[in-house]
């Protein structure tokens, strides 16, 4: 059976650091897969290992990866890809190397936040995160962006799917229209483009949305930049 070991890679000062499970409630992680399975994330997840153009032997970091549904379809997609799955949450984690074992996938776990990745600067082909950033205070938004420039390699991509919305303009049909959908503080970061924004701000040149999609529970984004 493959052995998928999960790497403490937090800092003193985050043992005790808290963070925002992927269902709100840690007690609700069991039906985490249940539930995506129901609102359709993996067609998401597809489109964009797709747009992110990995390529076999390339390495990518799946930031915020629960469990590692976004790092399976890479896999899927592109098995000779070397992808680590990155997430503080370790229930999270341990399901996601139950789940790559029962695979029979490779697959690396490393317990830890956005704002402090382990990978050396100018390391990585790909980062990738899915429906994670609306999770992530102000600070720690800012600390991702720079973490992501930091460790990929010149010519590398960071691609992320999260809830979001161009800014259409005045007079325009753009975030206003969606705030009754259970917008919460974090998610509305992403609207007027907060993730172009986001990632602009952290050094990339070219940082814009490649995708939108109009989901059953909110506006979807998918954002690239290269570095």
């Amino acid at each position: 059976m493959t052995t998928i070991p999960i790497i403490d890679g937090r800092a003193e000062s985050d043992q005790d650091r808290d963070f925002l499970p992927g269902m709100g409630r840690p007690w609700l992680l069991p039906l985490y897969d249940l539930f995506t399975r129901f609102a359709r994330v993996r067609p998401l997840h597809e489109r964009t290992v797709e747009l992110a153009s990995i390529e076999p032997g390339q390495t990518v970091l799946d930031v915020g990866c629960g469990t590692a549904n976004l790092s399976f379809a890479v896999l899927r997609a592109v098995p000779e890809a070397v992808v680590t799955g990155h997430d503080p949450d370790a229930d999270a984690l341990k399901m996601a190397a139950r789940k790559a074992r029962r695979r029979g996938v490779r697959l690396s776990l490393v317990q830890g936040y956005a704002d402090r990745l382990l990978p050396e600067d100018g390391s990585v082909d790909h980062v990738v995160s899915s429906l994670a950033l609306h999770h992530v205070d102000d600070a720690g938004r800012a600390g991702f962006g720079r973490e992501a420039h930091r460790i990929l390699r010149p010519g590398g991509r960071v691609t992320i799917v999260d809830f979001g919305a161009p800014d259409h303009g005045p007079g325009g049909h753009g975030h206003e229209g969606h705030r009754h959908r259970g917008m919460n503080a974090y998610t509305e970061r992403n609207l007027d483009n907060g993730i172009v924004s986001l990632l602009t701000e952290a050094g990339f040149t070219d940082a814009r949305e490649i995708d939108h999609i109009e989901h059953r529970f909110g506006p979807i984004t998918i954002v690239q930049a290269t570095r």
